[in-house]
């Protein structure tokens, strides 16, 4: 092994090393085009959901929020109840759903940030907020089984700050965050800035909002969902509505690998961070394909209560229409029914029959126990 390749491996300057840390710069006229085309989409997008009748808005809203609680927290590998997340926000928004369920201490705490974070977009981003919400996520003052700095920022016994991605055991380090005896200072650079930049289009401003908080990484834990929950702030400010309708945490799971990758190459770089403003913007582009995605699986499903608004249901029966309708993957039968629906096999048997007579399940192949059985879908016009 040669001298070159031990100092190449020992001493890599990371961007919050650099001399003019944290003046970034990017190449506006790289990133015009595809700002341009976020932002013509976020125009698009909001003047379709204001065409909406309040329900169908509200339903949308409601499944974005879940989205994006669910996938946030999918990212740093905690896996929280869709149930649980979408009554905890159904009910802080005053939203009736059916078959709301309690939730956790873990999942209000997230919720509770997010919607803090949408919801109060104009208000500004302090320490103490930040606080607020790190207290929110880490309610019994533990991550897993260590126990953390909860509502301040990281400290000097913690030792060095190392971002990592992976299962544990099989970690993989992509950066080594700030020296805890900088934090109060970079901090207040960070969140004056974040208060008082009015130059940066909001859009960019998540961006770089996004990549500087995730560089400081201010706190034991959780530095990645409040990453994010700022940057659904600095998005809401772009749209100038609390009103959510697509999720840039849902995308960056679907593009983990190269959401580390890039902030990984981004910390070894320079200041000059065009290439993950083009990324970002990208994926922000394609988190919003899912919006049509989203809206038609709410069209079929209000359609489908709408042409049935008539027939006598069992509560087992609405249970999973409700699952089919949403997220049900593969194919029905009896068996799969008797375990949602924790009844007995005869039991589902005669509640599929009925529906069968009733025009909402269509028989398919196979025989006895293993028969399948499809939903009959309103046709679109």
């Amino acid at each position: 092994m040669n001298n070159n390749y031990i100092y190449r491996k020992y001493f890599v300057l990371y961007i919050h090393q650099l001399k003019s840390w944290p003046n970034f710069t990017w190449d506006a006229d790289a990133i015009l085009p595809d700002l341009g085309k976020v932002r013509h989409r976020q125009g698009l997008i909001l003047g379709q959901m204001n065409s909406l009748g309040f329900r169908l808005k509200e339903d949308t809203i409601l499944e974005t929020l879940t989205l994006d609680v669910i996938k946030s927290s999918e990212i740093e590998g905690e896996k929280l109840s869709s149930d649980q997340v979408r009554s905890s926000i159904a009910r802080r928004l005053g939203i009736d759903i059916a078959g709301a369920v309690p939730a956790s201490r873990d999942v209000e705490g997230v919720v509770e940030m997010l919607l803090d974070a949408t919801q109060q977009y104009k208000q500004p981003l302090t320490g103490e907020r930040l606080y607020g919400w790190h207290s929110a996520l880490f309610p019994t003052g533990r991550a897993g089984m260590h126990k953390i700095t909860v509502g301040a920022w990281r400290t000097p016994d913690a030792g060095a700050m190392q971002v990592v991605s992976g299962a544990i055991g099989k970690e993989k380090v992509h950066f080594e965050a700030p020296d805890a005896a900088r934090l109060e200072t970079e901090m207040k650079l960070f969140t004056d800035w974040f208060n008082n930049n009015h130059d940066n289009d909001p859009v960019i401003k998540a961006a770089i909002a996004h990549l500087w908080f995730v560089t400081i990484h201010p706190f034991d834990d959780g530095n990645g969902r409040i990453a994010r929950a700022l940057t659904d702030l600095l998005l809401a400010r772009a749209d100038d509505t609390s009103q959510r309708f697509y999720s840039m945490s849902a995308q960056i799971l679907n593009e983990k690998a190269a959401y580390y990758h890039l902030l990984e190459s981004t910390q070894k770089g320079g200041l000059d961070i065009t290439s993950w403003i083009n990324w970002f913007l990208a994926c922000l582009d394609r988190a919003m394909d899912h919006t049509e995605e989203v809206l038609s699986r709410i069209f079929t499903r209000n359609s489908f209560w709408e042409q049935n608004r008539d027939v006598v249901l069992n509560s087992r029966q609405h249970q999973i229409i409700s699952i089919l309708l949403d997220d049900f993957y593969g194919k029905l039968t009896t068996n799969k029914w008797s375990k949602m629906a924790k009844c007995s096999v005869d039991t589902a048997l005669r509640d599929i029959q009925d529906l069968v007579d009733k025009g909402i399940l269509a028989k398919g192949e196979g025989g006895s126990r293993n028969t399948s059985y499809a939903l009959l879908l309103p046709q679109k016009n």
